[in-house]
């Protein structure tokens, strides 16, 4: 009966780090944004 059942369920771990990735992600590219932009114009 208990050699069917997975002893880790990894599905809610993998979906944890996804959003963990893609939020990291987002804001090294918001912060790279935010560097290329900030530059003062000469006028």
């Amino acid at each position: 009966m208990f050699n069917t059942l997975p002893l880790v369920s990894w599905t809610n771990g993998t979906i944890l780090i996804g959003v963990f990735a893609l939020v990291s992600v987002g804001l090294i590219a918001a912060v790279m944004l935010l560097m290329f932009t900030d530059k003062k114009k000469k006028q």
